[in-house]
């Protein structure tokens, strides 16, 4: 006879039409013109899920309030599924499963619990603090610049797998707000901006990667780093007033920009001392927490984001 399937072979029936066997065999068989028997639903895993305050940003009402029920389709990691309710895996510190750690890689099973946790701040990186910043970030992108952080920016939307691609190729952390481009796995890191203003911006980004700060050495224009010029050096790239006026000059050695003491450099200067005295703060409570935990540990090497599965 041939094989029928049942429901323990996890289809199921829909209708079925059985006719007699061929000449000489005994029982049911098969009728290809007929309804077929297919594969069915089966029960999905079902999760509880909760999510950590900084995370809600990402997700609708319904799921900022406690755990929430969560069906998978049994397959999926649970990096996935984070992703799948909207949030990056860049902004997720940790992800605990019925109170263990677990890596994005893990397949949820039935009725466990996950806790997913917010990246921690300081967050530590595995190189350098260097930046990338897409086409909407020019003004965060010109005050890393002022004050010494290393910052590529794109003046131009040239898409997001141009943009992931050169986080990769220049161990970049890919700045943004757009969610899409955070879920890039080409990415070699990246950090969602959760503000639209430029100084609440600036703050975050300080306060979540530490980069050591220069103010004043790099052009704001292009990056390039500026070196000190004297007056007469470059007089051509002056007006009249410039000359009277200063003294003191910078040049930017790749793009050739100069600088002075303009009539925006108080601005500036309440923007540099402000990340100055950010940076002091964090350094301080940073000491005082290893001091209490009894680590001497350096500033940034918490947790970091999770990596995705590749």
């Amino acid at each position: 006879m041939r094989h029928r399937p049942t429901p323990g072979n996890h289809a199921s029936p829909v209708s079925t039409r059985w006719g007699p066997s061929g000449p000489g065999r005994g029982g049911t068989r098969w009728q290809p013109g007929g309804p077929r028997w297919h594969a069915g639903p089966v029960d999905r895993p079902e999760i509880g899920l909760e999510l950590a305050p900084d995370l809600h940003v990402f997700v609708p009402a319904a799921r900022r309030a406690g755990r929430s029920t969560v069906r998978t389709d049994g397959s999926s990691s649970l990096g996935h599924v984070v992703e799948s309710l909207g949030v990056p895996l860049t902004e997720v510190g940790a992800l605990l499963v019925d109170g263990r750690p677990v890596g994005p890689a893990h397949v949820p099973a039935d009725r466990e619990q996950v806790s997913v946790l917010a990246v921690d701040r300081p967050q530590p990186l595995p190189g350098p603090a260097r930046f990338l910043l897409d086409v909407h970030l020019g003004t965060l992108a010109r005050r890393l610049r002022l004050l010494g952080v290393d910052t590529a920016y794109e003046n131009l939307d040239i898409g997001d797998p141009a943009l992931a691609a050169r986080s990769a190729a220049e161990r970049r952390v890919m700045l943004s707000r757009d969610r899409g481009l955070l879920h890039r796995r080409e990415l070699w890191a990246g950090a969602y901006v959760y503000s639209h203003r430029p100084d609440e911006q600036l703050k975050d980004v300080l306060s979540r990667f530490t980069p050591p700060l220069a103010p004043w050495t790099r052009c704001t224009a292009c990056n390039g780093l500026l070196r000190p010029a004297d007056k007469e050096s470059v007089h051509e790239r002056l007006h009249d007033g410039t000359q009277r006026s200063f003294d003191a000059y910078a040049q930017c050695d790749d793009c050739g920009q100069v600088y002075w003491r303009g009539a925006h450099h108080a601005r500036l200067e309440a923007i540099v001392a402000e990340a100055l005295e950010l940076e002091r703060t964090l350094k301080q409570e940073q000491a005082q927490e290893r001091a209490l935990s009894g680590q001497a540990r350096p500033v940034g090497s918490a947790s970091g984001a999770v990596e995705r599965p590749r």
